[in-house]
């Protein structure tokens, strides 16, 4: 899949931000190398060429004063929606009219500074293929991280359509062969909007409860997810261990 989306389609890159994270309190306003995180992620997302739109959204004042001092463009959405891209799709539905029926809708986590334009130019190649509703990448795995339940493990066939994506040590190598390839989800993911009204509609799904992955909600109601490898990681600020991580490596820059 080496082409992109056709150049008629626009892109939004659509950043919820919300303070409500339980492993990270406040996270999105959390000072890192001098300037809250989420001013590292928007700078991010807008070096992307391929995003026409950068725009946060958020059901805290606290963002939407951020937003506003800093000239960012943001949409508030209710504190009822239960996910990300739960908020997303209300967002989506907004800039429908002006961005087209074969938009993109790019989902980039709050917590992600470290995005790079490598990683959304390797999300949107799947587009390429008209069948495509759900994008996503992936990464080799590392050895640190193939037992790490905060590391999510995806598996794919041999086209990039993904067949699970889970907690644990995926796939199981029963005879020890030492064969087994072991990838990392990265949690960025683009959309039709067909694929984001469907979402919408449905209920959160047995295997999403069971691993608290939203994505499994595609999977289980038939909607395929298609998985581009990408050779760079990022680093998701979950803890205070990784905002320390984070921090180092933004000062380094």
């Amino acid at each position: 899949m080496a082409a992109t989306p056709h150049k008629t389609q626009r892109i939004a890159g659509i950043i919820p931000a919300r303070l409500a994270s339980t492993r990270l309190p406040r996270k999105v306003l959390r000072e890192i190398a001098g300037r809250p995180l989420l001013a590292w992620v928007v700078d991010a997302a807008r070096a992307c060429p391929q995003l026409d739109e950068v725009i946060v959204a958020t059901d805290s004042d606290e963002v939407a004063a951020l937003c506003l001092r800093e000239g960012w463009e943001f949409r508030m959405t209710s504190p009822d929606l239960q996910s990300g891209t739960d908020r997303l799709h209300a967002v989506a539905q907004e800039l429908a009219p002006h961005l087209g029926a074969n938009a993109i809708y790019v989902n980039i986590q709050g917590d992600e500074p470290l995005l790079q334009p490598a990683h959304i130019a390797a999300l949107l190649k799947p587009f390429s293929s008209e069948h495509v509703q759900v994008a996503t990448i992936k990464t080799p795995c590392t050895p640190e991280n193939v037992d790490n339940p905060n590391a999510v493990k995806i598996v794919t066939a041999a086209d990039g359509r993904a067949l699970y994506f889970s907690r644990a040590k995926i796939p199981y190598d029963r005879d020890a062969s030492g064969s087994a390839e072991y990838w990392k989800h990265i949690g960025l993911y683009a959309y039709t909007k067909a694929a984001l009204d469907r979402f919408a509609t449905l209920p959160p799904s047995r295997l999403e409860r069971t691993e608290r992955l939203e994505q499994l909600r595609f999977l289980e109601n038939g909607i395929d997810i298609y998985a581009e490898p990408v050779d760079t990681d990022t680093i998701g600020v979950d803890t205070e261990d990784d905002l320390r991580v984070v921090e180092a490596i933004l000062r380094g820059l």
